[in-house]
C-alpha cells in the first residue's frame, strides 16, 4: 500500500468539507426555489391561455363567424403580438387570422384539435428563431357549422425571464460559495487555535523539562482527553527516565565492584613472584567474580527479553506440590547450613511454564535463605482459587521497612543499607517479570522483625 508523502491538513479538509456541504445545501435550496418559480410561471401562462381560449369561444358564439373574422382581420400586424389566432372553415381553409400569422405560424405546425374545455393537455411548443410559442387547436361550432380555432401564445419573454433567473441563480450560488469558503477559513482557524496553543505547550517539553504538564482545565471539551493522556504519558516518561538513570547508576556500581576486585587482586599478584597456591587462590577469586558478573548479565538479559515479550513461554498443567518439593530439596543443603527449616503445605495443579516457575520460586527461596536468621523457618503455601493459583513464600527473617516495599521489585534495588550483600538486587525483579509474563501478579507483605511473605498469583485457563 502506497502512503502519500504529502501530509494532509486538517484545516483545509475542514474548510473543503464545510464549503462543499454549504454549496450543496445552497444549490438544493436555490434549485428547488428555481423549479417552483418556473413551474408557477408556466402554470400561470397556461391559465391565461385557457382564459383566452374560453373568451374566444364565447366571442365566436355571440358574434358569429363573420363578426369574429372581421375582428381578427382588423388587428394591426405586430411582430411581438402576445396571441396569434387563426380560424379555419369546415374544409380546413383559412377563414380568418391575425395579420402576419401565416408568415410566422403556418397551419400545419399546429397540433390536432382538442375536445376538452382546457387546452393545457394539447399544448405544443414551437420555436421560430429566437421566438418561442405555445400552440393549441380546438373545434368549435357556430351557426351549425364546424370551425377550427388555432391559437398561439408567445412565450419568448417568459423564456428570457427564465434565463435571467438562471443567471441570477448561478451568481447567487457562486457568491454564496465564496462567502461560505471565507467563513469556513475564519471558523476553522478559530476552532483550531487551541491545537496551536497545545503545540506550543508541548514544544516546551524536553528531556530536562519532563515536569512540564499540559493543564487540561482550560482546554475545550474535545481536547481535554488528549491533554490528560499527554500528561499521563509525560508522567510515565518522567518515571521511566528516573528509573533508567537509577538503573544505569546501579548497574555501573554492580559491575564496577567485581571488576575492581579482579583488577586489584591481579595487580597485587603481579607485584612480586607468588607461589602456585597464591596464584591459584587469585585465579579462583577471579573466577568467582566472573561467575558473579555472568549471573548479573544472564539475569539482566532474561529480564530484558521478558520485558520485550521475546522470552518463549510454554504453559502446561503440572503438579505444583511436586515442583515445589523438588526446588526445596535442591536448597535443602543450603538451608541446613543456615539451620533453617523449609516446609510445604497445600497442593493442586498449576498452569504455567515449569522452567520459569522453578526459576521464580528458586529466586524467592534463595532470597529468603539469605535474610532468614539461624533456627528460622520458611513456609511455602499452595492454594487454588476459582480463577488463579497462589504460591506464597513466607519467612520469619528481619523483614523490610514499609518505605522500601513499593520498590523491592525494581532492578538493583535492595532494602538493606549496605551493599556488601552477595545479591545484586535482581532476584525479585526477575520473579516479577516471570509472573507478569504469565499475566499474573506478585504481592509482597512484610513487617520489620517479624518476616516477609511474597505471593505469586498465576491465572488459570478459563473453561
Amino acid at each position: 500500500m502506497r502512503v502519500s508523502s504529502n501530509p494532509r491538513s486538517i484545516a483545509w479538509q475542514l474548510i473543503l468539507l464545510f464549503t462543499v456541504a454549504t454549496s450543496l445545501l445552497l444549490a438544493c435550496g436555490l434549485g428547488v426555489f428555481y423549479a417552483i418559480v418556473i413551474r408557477h410561471a408556466f402554470a400561470e401562462d397556461n391559465a391565461v391561455l385557457a382564459d383566452k381560449v374560453a373568451a374566444l369561444r364565447a366571442d365566436l358564439h355571440e358574434s358569429g363567424p363573420s363578426v369574429f373574422a372581421e375582428e381578427l382581420k382588423s388587428r394591426q400586424p405586430r411582430e411581438h403580438t402576445a396571441y396569434w389566432i387563426r380560424m379555419l372553415d369546415p374544409q380546413g381553409r383559412t377563414y380568418a387570422e391575425t395579420p402576419g400569422m401565416g408568415r410566422w405560424l403556418p397551419p400545419e405546425i399546429f397540433p390536432p384539435p382538442q375536445k376538452s374545455v382546457s387546452p393545457v393537455g394539447g399544448l405544443k411548443s414551437y420555436r421560430r428563431g429566437p421566438n418561442l410559442f405555445s400552440l393549441v387547436t380546438l373545434n368549435e361550432e357556430s351557426g351549425s357549422q364546424p370551425y377550427t380555432l388555432q391559437v398561439a401564445q408567445a412565450r419568448s419573454s417568459d423564456e428570457r425571464v427564465e434565463r435571467n433567473f438562471a443567471v441570477l441563480f448561478i451568481m447567487v450560488l457562486s457568491g454564496s460559495i465564496l462567502a461560505s469558503a471565507f467563513i469556513a477559513v475564519i471558523v476553522t482557524k478559530r476552532g483550531l487555535r487551541p491545537l496551536q496553543e497545545m503545540t506550543q505547550s508541548v514544544a516546551r517539553v524536553g528531556p530536562t523539562h519532563l515536569k512540564e504538564r499540559v493543564i487540561p482545565a482550560d482546554w475545550p471539551l474535545e481536547l481535554k482527553p488528549l491533554a490528560i493522556a499527554f500528561d499521563d504519558m509525560l508522567e510515565r516518561l518522567d518515571d521511566s527516565f528516573t528509573r533508567l538513570s537509577q538503573f544505569s547508576a546501579d548497574l555501573a556500581h554492580e559491575l564496577r565492584t567485581p571488576i575492581a576486585n579482579m583488577i586489584g587482586e591481579a595487580q597485587v599478584a603481579l607485584t612480586r613472584d607468588r607461589t602456585a597456591a597464591e596464584y591459584r587462590e587469585t585465579i579462583e577469586s577471579t573466577v568467582g567474580e566472573c561467575e558473579r558478573l555472568s549471573r548479573i548479565v544472564d539475569n539482566l538479559l532474561f529480564v530484558a527479553r521478558v520485558d520485550a515479550a521475546r522470552e518463549p513461554i510454554a504453559r502446561k498443567r503440572f503438579d505444583a506440590r511436586a515442583a515445589v518439593e523438588k526446588i526445596a530439596a535442591f536448597y535443602q543443603t543450603v538451608a541446613e547450613d543456615h539451620h533453617v527449616t523449609v516446609r510445604c503445605s497445600g497442593d493442586g495443579q498449576i498452569y504455567a511454564d515449569p522452567d520459569l516457575f522453578e526459576r521464580a520460586l528458586g529466586n524467592l527461596l534463595d532470597n529468603a535463605l539469605r535474610f532468614t536468621p539461624g533456627n528460622g523457618s520458611i513456609h511455602i503455601a499452595l492454594s487454588k482459587h476459582n480463577t488463579d493459583f497462589e504460591v506464597a513464600v513466607s519467612d520469619n527473617g528481619c523483614g523490610i521497612a514499609a518505605e522500601h516495599l513499593p520498590r523491592v521489585f525494581d532492578r538493583f534495588y535492595r532494602a538493606e543499607s549496605s551493599r556488601s550483600s552477595d545479591g545484586a538486587g535482581l532476584g525479585l525483579a526477575l520473579v516479577k517479570s516471570i509472573v507478569d509474563l504469565h499475566g499474573g501478579s506478585a504481592i509482597i507483605e512484610s513487617n520489620v522483625g517479624r518476616g516477609t511473605t511474597v505471593k505469586l498469583i498465576f491465572p488459570l485457563p478459563q473453561k
